[in-house]
């Protein structure tokens, strides 16, 4: 039995998205002048179907029963962009476009806090009774 519910992992999992993506944002930046590295990005991994999968209750009658995983996978990976070049030496930073990630990134992990913020003042006012 779970004493919250899947929102919470759900929140925590957007949380360490956001986290990830701050920090390969940051590295990208850090080595906009670095000769011949290639930017990274942050896809998402944890697809609907991954969403659902986890969600869902199931108990195997039988071994050749597919088994769903209810653990949270990983909530994304860090992929190089490999076939893209602006600066002459071979650096694959577009900085306009970092910065414009930064700032959409910021806006995500802002609303994700207060998501989760709003769910334990919630959960504080139930505790108290509605006091």
């Amino acid at each position: 039995m779970e004493l919250f519910s899947n929102t919470f992992r759900s929140l925590e999992n957007a949380l360490n998205y956001a986290n990830t993506k701050q920090k390969v944002i940051s590295q990208n930046m850090a080595n906009s002048d670095t000769p011949n590295y290639k930017a990274k990005e942050v896809e998402k991994t944890h697809s609907f179907k991954a969403e659902l999968d986890s969600s869902l209750k199931s108990y195997r009658t039988d071994a050749r029963h597919f088994a769903f995983n209810s653990e949270g996978s990983q909530a994304s990976t860090i992929v190089t962009k490999k076939n893209v070049q602006y600066n002459n030496n071979g650096n694959s930073v577009d900085v306009d476009k970092e910065m414009t990630d930064l700032a959409a990134n910021q806006i995500y992990y802002n609303a994700v806090s207060d998501r989760i913020s709003g769910k334990f003042q919630s959960l504080e006012n139930v505790i108290k009774g509605g006091k």
